[in-house]
């Protein structure tokens, strides 16, 4: 199959070569899980190309790596490095296994350090932050109900490894004719990293700004509890670059970053109102305001949602809760080990 231009138009997680720029390619690798896919770039750069994310360590995903680059006249050996946006497994765990191999370089935000010491060491569970934050704030239930389903959907801890260049925010990286600026962007991760070209106006956005859907906030193995407010404070600092085409990790390429950004702001702005909303009528916990909230973009009911879907549900309520409790707007308190909230004083 030839290269082709890219179409946003399209569905965007089918197989194959896109063309997004001159001598910028995107390349969508299989997952398993709802969000399909995952978009690779692919940038000349001195006779081989650099990636910006790698894909997930599986079988499906290697083999539409090495096709895609086969499109290109290229293997695995002609690539340069891998700048990786953040250290989830969809993102970084085939750049390991690559390496292995071929001892191609990774490239990684120096904010991710606390994670990939967690991901890395064997005696800690999966998820073990995410299902303490569900006990705390109501959801012990839930939280006994997702410990199977967790064991059977983790990647092992042999999957992720130490970077070779932990990237600096600000670091101008050399890709070729290009010059890649490290933006920090925390909240999904909190050592989440974009790529700005100034000269092409080209954002690669990892899962910072997603095009469809809103990214989870604060789901690693190492969070931090102003992750949202870390978020916001992202999206607006992006938000004051030159706008730019989005070059997202999940969905179609789009015009308009500051567009997108917009858009986003605006929800969790509506979403902050809606969760004060909920506690003014009486939602105590995370646990309740969750259930009283929609989710997803079909505005689904919680009851609704896969159990591990309610956990990323109320793990976002937490998170809302926290900072509407940091500006004023809530008050926050904790009896028999459980967090709760009530409307603020006056």
């Amino acid at each position: 199959m030839p290269v082709q231009q890219d179409d946003p138009s399209a569905p965007w997680f089918e197989p194959g070569v896109f063309a997004v720029a001159p001598g910028i390619y995107r390349m969508p690798l299989p997952l398993h899980d709802e969000l399909r896919a995952v978009n690779v770039y692919a940038i000349e750069d001195s006779g081989g190309f650099t990636l910006i994310d790698s894909g997930q360590v599986m079988a499906e995903a290697r083999d539409q790596l090495e096709s895609s680059l086969r499109q290109l006249g290229a293997g695995l050996a002609d690539v340069r490095q891998f700048l990786v946006t953040h250290a989830h497994r969809d993102h970084y765990t085939q750049a390991v296994a690559v390496r292995r191999e071929f001892g191609t370089r990774i490239g990684l935000g120096a904010g991710e350090q606390p994670t990939l010491k967690v991901v890395a060491d064997p005696a800690t569970p999966a998820y073990q932050q995410q299902l303490a934050d569900l006990r705390r704030n109501g959801a012990a239930e839930l939280a006994d109900q997702l410990l199977p389903y967790l064991a059977k959907e983790t990647v092992p801890h042999t999957a992720w490894e130490q970077p070779d260049t932990w990237i600096e925010p600000g670091t101008l990286l050399p890709v070729g004719h290009r010059r890649l600026d490290a933006r920090a962007t925390p909240g999904h991760t909190r050592g989440h990293l974009v790529y700005f070209d100034r000269q092409d106006r080209l954002l690669f956005a990892g899962d910072h700004v997603l095009p469809h859907i809103t990214p989870s906030i604060g789901l690693e193995p190492a969070p931090v509890d102003s992750a949202l407010g870390d978020y916001l404070g992202a999206l607006r600092d992006v938000r004051s670059l030159p706008d730019a085409r989005l070059l997202p990790a999940h969905g179609p390429v789009t015009a308009s970053s500051h567009a997108r950004i917009d858009e986003l702001l605006l929800h969790h702005d509506t979403r902050l109102q809606a969760v004060v909303d909920a506690v003014e009528h009486g939602a105590s916990t995370a646990f309740d305001v969750s259930k009283v909230l929609l989710w997803t973009r079909r505005d689904r009911p919680f009851h609704t949602l896969a159990p591990f879907h309610q956990m990323l549900a109320v793990t976002e309520a937490v998170y809302h809760l926290r900072l509407l409790a940091t500006q004023g707007r809530l008050t926050c308190g904790e009896r028999d080990g459980v967090i709760g909230y009530v409307p603020a004083a006056g």
